[in-house]
């Protein structure tokens, strides 16, 4: 279980959450395990949200021109098959 105070980077709170993800589509869970589950698993969505957020902010940032104006590209995934 995590600590709502202490942050953890966001892979950690990704795959901390798809684990409760997964105990909760399991069933098994008795009523308050599970609503603890549940609550873990939306303070783990919000850390992940702030994490994202901070992170489109310094590319937002990285991509600012002088002027204040964004310098937009076009992003393609690499194929990495």
């Amino acid at each position: 279980m995590t600590d709502a105070q202490t942050p953890i980077d966001f892979e950690h709170a990704l795959a901390a959450l798809e684990s409760q993800v997964q105990r909760l589509e399991s069933g098994d869970l008795p009523l308050e395990e599970a609503l603890k589950a549940f609550e873990e698993g939306v303070t783990l969505t919000r850390q992940c949200q702030q994490s994202l957020d901070a992170a489109e902010q310094k590319v937002q940032l990285l991509l600012a021109k002088r002027d204040g104006s964004l310098d937009t590209q076009v992003f393609t995934a690499r194929d990495e098959s």
